[in-house]
């Protein structure tokens, strides 16, 4: 269970634009009433989303203020989760870890720990910054017990990466829409789903939008998880992503959604004119809402290491990010990638991922994290 912090605040109904382009189809969940049958319009398979922007019924007032969080996760739950992390970092905290089965503290052990540290792709300069600060520890400490060392380690670490915790907060504007991009093959329309799931069981209205309209079964797969977590979505079959965008951002703000999530199409930081599709899909997503995309999230592989660090400098000099998902650092030995964004682009880290279940995205804690990867 995410335990990020939400805030609910009355909203002023709007009146809504239409979009000049083809209207997307909307389609409702397999698994539960639309929110068309909810409102007393029956049961359409897909409508365009304009046709649904004034519907013919009384609106109730909107409610007042409320603040409030979903419950944190139990004890047994947070074990299980440091269990799957300490695992899933296994392969990268594993060399950290030798340097440490030594009975002395020399220039060897500190020269045997930088090699480590780069091997496990924290980078030069957040290598460099965490050699100077053990060093600095271990002096202050007048530790001589390796295993006294490895515990400051683990503060440096800590240190060093608590500027990248932040919880994702939902409702301060209504609705709240994403934008998610990656390249392909990061985990990005599976992380939107667990994200999806995550939010719709806090109680959260959601809706997608299949923007990634150039993949093959992207939209489709994005579907898949709609029908999974009973949400709707917003598509269109060959169009234009920032169309889609647009009238899914229009519906949700009629339909009083609380979240619109963008799945964007996979894009190469190095394709320029690419990227400078996601800059107009952004733009886009502005005029439907003022102040939107409130969240630029970029999926970045664990398994790439520094390559992945080059990610987050390409996508937030074009996007601005606002905040990262991890995922697959159970595949890699360069989980130490998060040392040098922390070092080089602090973009907050929301959620890491260690595997394919659902439970296997969760929040980013500093303090866990550099635990779980020096206990491999």
């Amino acid at each position: 269970m995410f335990s990020f912090f939400k805030k609910k605040t009355a909203v002023e109904p709007q009146v809504e634009a239409t979009s000049s382009a083809p209207a997307a189809q909307v389609q409702p969940p397999a698994k539960a009433r639309s929110w068309l049958e909810k409102i007393g319009l029956g049961s359409q398979s897909a409508v365009p989303a304009s046709d649904v922007v004034a519907p013919p019924v009384a609106v109730p007032e909107p409610p007042s203020p409320v603040v409030s969080s979903p419950a944190e996760p139990t004890a047994a739950e947070r074990s299980t989760w440091l269990t799957k992390l300490r695992n899933g970092l296994r392969k990268t905290g594993s060399s950290i870890a030798q340097v440490f089965t030594g009975t002395q503290i020399d220039d060897a052990l500190y020269e045997e720990l930088e090699g480590a540290l780069l091997m496990a792709d924290a980078g030069v300069k957040a290598t460099e910054f965490l050699l100077e600060d053990l060093r600095r520890r271990v002096k202050e400490a007048k530790a001589t017990d390796p295993a006294v060392v490895k515990g400051l380690l683990s503060d440096a670490v800590t240190e060093l990466l608590q500027p990248l915790e932040k919880q994702l907060v939902i409702g301060e504007a209504s609705p709240t829409v994403m934008m998610v991009v990656g390249v392909n093959g990061a985990g990005k329309t599976t992380s939107i789903g667990k994200l999806t799931r995550h939010l719709a069981d806090a109680g959260e209205i959601v809706l997608l939008a299949a923007a990634d309209t150039f993949r093959a079964a992207a939209r489709e797969q994005l579907a898949v998880w709609a029908g999974r977590t009973n949400v709707e979505i917003v598509s269109q079959e060959g169009g234009d992503p920032s169309a889609v965008t647009f009238d899914a951002v229009v519906a949700g703000k009629a339909r009083r959604c609380d979240v619109v999530i963008a799945d964007t199409a996979g894009r190469l930081p190095t394709q320029l004119h690419l990227m400078e599709e996601l800059r107009k899909i952004k733009r886009t997503i502005n005029k439907a809402q003022d102040a939107a995309p409130h969240e630029v999230l970029l999926v970045v592989d664990g398994n790439t290491g520094q390559n992945a660090l080059a990610q987050v400098k390409a996508f937030d000099d074009a996007l601005t990010l606002t905040g990262l998902v991890v995922t697959k650092l159970d595949g890699t030995a360069k989980g130490g990638v998060l040392a040098a964004i922390a070092r080089e682009r602090p973009v907050p880290v929301y959620f890491i991922g260690v595997g394919e279940k659902l439970e296997d995205l969760e929040t980013f804690d500093a303090r866990e994290f550099a635990n779980a990867l020096l206990d491999s």
